[in-house]
């Protein structure tokens, strides 16, 4: 299923289209400029003189939302989330958007053991199923003009090394800024783990791969204000 918006790029619908011929899945394409124009017209007199941010990028992934429950409560499919474990670390998915479904099927790998799966996925095979592009383009929930998760994010080798650290690892901020990472860097990832937990306890269920799965080893609550010292 594609659901383009105004800035999802011409490479991405292309790549989605090899892809699914590929695997030989039907592809339908449903676009969310209309949904979306029709909640911002809603939301118009309220937001008036306030200027476009996160709640409209927010907004089209809940489009997106809206419509896959809509076709899975029709068809009687399982939607699947597309999540996968450093987003829900830092809270790098839409609550009600792309988090909507019933089962998180990478939800326990990150996003570099993704990449990695995707490159054994192609070489396991009689012949490659994702395009090549697809795993070396540089990620974006193309939310926005030429935007791209480093935007907001440290690269995802830092990222992911920082995040195992502290979820598998259960290694302190002292212990993970001694190993080299820049302290500002690090004080920032753990911020995000610490601030959305929230989003974890309503994401959906997926398989345990890990030491400490999000919501099996590792589930902390949410209204907790203790934090450890710098």
């Amino acid at each position: 299923m594609r659901l383009p918006s105004r800035y999802t790029s011409g490479q991405s619908n292309d790549l989605a289209e090899q892809q699914a011929r590929a695997q030989g899945v039907r592809l339908e394409t449903v676009p969310i400029a209309a949904p979306f124009e029709g909640f911002l017209q809603a939301l118009g007199p309220l937001f008036e003189g306030h200027e476009a941010d996160l709640t409209e990028e927010n907004l089209q992934s809940r489009c997106r939302g809206a419509l896959l429950m809509a076709l899975s409560n029709k068809f009687g499919g399982l939607l699947l989330t597309t999540g996968n474990k450093s987003e829900y670390a830092v809270g790098y998915a839409t609550i009600y958007g792309d988090m909507c479904g019933g089962y998180a099927p990478i939800k326990d790998l990150y996003k570099t053991e993704v990449f990695a799966l995707a490159r054994w996925r192609n070489a396991a095979g009689a012949a490659p199923v994702i395009p090549q592009a697809v795993i070396d383009r540089p990620p974006s929930a193309e939310l926005r003009e030429d935007q791209t998760d480093q935007d907001s994010l440290p690269p995802y080798d830092i990222l992911d090394a920082i995040l195992f650290r502290t979820v598998d690892q259960e290694q302190s901020r002292a212990e993970i800024v001694a190993e080299g990472f820049d302290p500002a860097t690090v004080d920032h990832v753990l911020r995000l783990v610490r601030i959305n937990e929230w989003k974890r306890h309503q994401a959906a269920p997926g398989p345990k791969i890990s030491r400490r799965a999000f919501g099996r080893e590792r589930r902390y609550p949410i209204t907790s204000g203790w934090r450890e010292p710098s």
